[in-house]
């Protein structure tokens, strides 16, 4: 009997794992053939039969979205957007979040569901009259266009990860602070927020995914060259009659680079703040 559930446990496992193989290659290859493929010289990238090594290598493609089109100047404004509104989004998320998790206020419950709204709430449907307002006050074609909206749309997911991470952290520390006579706000800057890190990871983390991959606001405000960002440009590489697939790929590969180091680097602190805080209630 013991060796038969022994065996049931093991195919299970190997089924677990055989699902993980299916899941991780099928992941794998697009992103696989994406990168060999911005390797490729041109008359290779749709040759018949396919190349599934390039050769030779080529990094033409890579020196042509940088020379012919203009993609550093997309790179440079997508950075400062994003950059500057992750930070402005865990600035005001953290805050708020430790008031929610903390502080004595009435109607707790109804801006939680406000805020779970909002952020389900679909940006296309805010697009007319934001484009009609960033038109009144004349910030069509600059970066705070973007950066106000980004700010405005990540922050209550943002609170909502916060909020809980900080519900998980344990009362004691802060009492200790009150005891020293350290007001709420110096207990959150010196006390709280060092503690909250993995929390403030995660939520940077899906900000500023979220902030950098934006296509429609970013098309619909942005319409300069001087302002567009990475999605945008990448999208008007060509034109109708000339699509530099080997272009589109090799930009499309740099623009994934800051999200996979950022994840790389913040992997464990992410998982650490998605499993310790953000699901508890």
């Amino acid at each position: 009997m013991e060796r038969k559930k022994k065996t049931g446990f093991a195919r299970y496992i190997n089924l677990v794992n055989l699902g993980v193989f299916v899941v991780v290659t099928s992941v794998s290859l697009p992103i696989y053939w994406l990168v060999i493929s911005s390797l490729k010289q041109p008359v290779a990238i749709g040759a018949s039969p396919p190349q599934y090594i390039p050769s030779p290598f080529s990094f033409a493609n890579y020196q042509q979205a940088f020379s012919q089109y203009g993609f550093s100047q997309y790179f440079i404004n997508s950075m400062i957007v994003t950059v500057a509104a992750t930070i402005l989004v865990l600035g005001l998320g953290s805050l708020a979040g430790y008031g929610l998790a903390r502080l004595p206020m009435r109607g707790k419950t109804t801006i939680m569901l406000t805020l779970l709204v909002i952020s389900l709430f679909p940006g296309i449907a805010v697009i007319p009259p934001l484009y009609l307002m960033m038109r009144t006050i004349g910030w069509l074609n600059s970066y705070q266009a973007l950066i106000v909206p980004y700010t405005a749309f990540n922050l209550p997911f943002a609170i909502w990860i916060l909020r809980n991470y900080f519900l998980g952290l344990p009362k004691e520390m802060e009492e200790t602070g009150r005891i020293d006579g350290a007001s709420p706000l110096r207990i959150y800057w010196s006390i709280i927020l060092p503690q909250a890190l993995p929390g403030l990871f995660t939520a940077g983390v899906f900000t500023f995914t979220a902030c950098w991959t934006e296509f429609l606001m970013a098309l619909t405000l942005n319409n300069s060259n001087s302002f567009r960002t990475i999605p945008v440009g990448i999208a008007l590489f060509g034109t109708p009659f000339n699509i530099p697939y080997g272009t589109i790929f090799a930009a499309s590969v740099v623009a994934v680079v800051p999200i996979g180091i950022l994840v790389f680097v913040f992997r464990k602190s992410v998982v650490s703040g998605l499993t310790s805080g953000a699901v508890k209630g």
